[in-house]
């Protein structure tokens, strides 16, 4: 008995310590507290910033693919990776020894068919002179004497048209620089077979011309009719960011690629040829004056693998309204969407966020 009074005991003892601790749990204001965690910013209209600045890269402003015209053997080349060639230089020979049977038929054809035509015009000038003696020949013999010149001398001239196109297909063997520039690549040896190609297969020489080179960079479609086309164009390499260099837009593509860009060019002078086709840049593009766009800040966009949107606060419910996204800066980013100044967005929102819940 003693032992079950102290048990009882010890247990009112640890009861009363318990609920003397314990405090009640308010379940009354549970969804206002969760509410209240939601801070809010507004979507503001500034002036576009006076220039953009976009990556660009540098492409040669000629580059050719050299293939042979004709089926043939490499008999000799005269030129290497990185030699530096003159337009009209010879940089390959072929042979072809079936070529110069070839023309030395035509050439057996041609000179039989001016024989046959000399003989037909010295037939008809006899014809013609003994036609002078009425009753000598007749009119019908004078007539496919006629014909007959007319004939052989065609034929004679198909025949040195033939000659003429076998040595067109001879000079075919000789491959020639179409322009100034270096050979950055050569893929065959004295020996090797050729044929003509196509753009998908590989190239005997790859010709570029490096005098003067293409920055090409690609404006985003929102931006498209806010580039300043006449102003200057400053633009550093990712090789060289110490040098700030200058230059004009020289041309536009005037239409979408299928990454929803359009491309433009700035022509670059490369006279000491320290510049690279392929090298990098960050170019400042100018902006028409005036233009605004709509800001928000940067945590108020949510991204997805299917959007990108902003919560926005329509009488404390959610209006989730999808935007496109411009140039970002620190704090802030330029978005395209169905907003208006002013709006009233959810800072730091998240996908948790359901169209039309209770945001106040």
């Amino acid at each position: 008995m003693k032992l079950k009074s102290i048990i009882f005991i010890a247990g009112a003892a640890m009861f009363a310590s318990c609920s003397g601790n314990q405090k009640p749990v308010d379940l009354t204001n549970s969804s206002a507290k969760a509410n209240n965690k939601y801070q809010f910013g507004t979507v503001a209209e500034k002036a576009l910033s006076s220039s953009a600045r976009l990556p660009g890269q540098l492409n040669p402003f000629n580059e050719v693919n050299l293939f042979p015209k004709v089926n043939g053997f490499v008999k000799n080349i005269y030129v290497d990776r990185g030699s530096v060639v003159k337009k009209g230089q010879l940089l390959v020979t072929l042979e072809a020894p079936e070529m110069e049977s070839q023309l030395q038929a035509a050439n057996s054809r041609y000179m039989q068919a001016q024989e046959n035509a000399q003989a037909s015009r010295e037939k008809y000038e006899r014809l013609k002179q003994a036609a002078a003696e009425p009753g000598s020949v007749s009119p019908l013999d004078l007539d496919n004497a006629i014909a007959k010149m007319k004939a052989d001398a065609a034929m004679a001239k198909s025949e040195q048209s033939n000659v003429a196109s076998v040595k067109t297909m001879q000079g075919y063997l000789n491959i020639y620089a179409p322009f100034d520039g270096m050979i950055i690549q050569r893929n065959v040896s004295p020996g090797a077979l050729v044929a003509p190609g196509k753009s998908t297969d590989q190239p005997m020489l790859i010709l570029q011309d490096i005098n003067k080179l293409r920055l090409e960079v690609f404006i985003p479609e929102d931006y498209v009719d806010k580039v300043d086309l006449k102003k200057p164009v400053s633009f550093t390499f990712n090789a060289m960011p110490a040098q700030v260099h200058t230059g004009k837009i020289s041309r536009s593509a005037n239409a979408l690629s299928s990454m929803r860009s359009e491309a433009i060019e700035i022509d670059v002078l490369n006279k000491n040829g320290e510049l690279k086709p392929g090298m990098y840049a960050e170019v400042k593009i100018p902006m028409l004056s005036g233009a605004k766009s709509l800001l928000v800040p940067n945590s108020a966009v949510v991204r997805s693998t299917e959007r990108e949107y902003v919560v926005r606060s329509n009488s404390g419910k959610a209006d989730i309204v999808e935007i496109k996204e411009g140039l970002a800066s620190k704090d802030s980013t330029e978005v395209f969407g169905n907003l208006k100044p002013g709006d009233k967005i959810v800072l730091k929102a998240s996908d948790d966020i359901k169209q039309g819940d209770d945001i106040n």
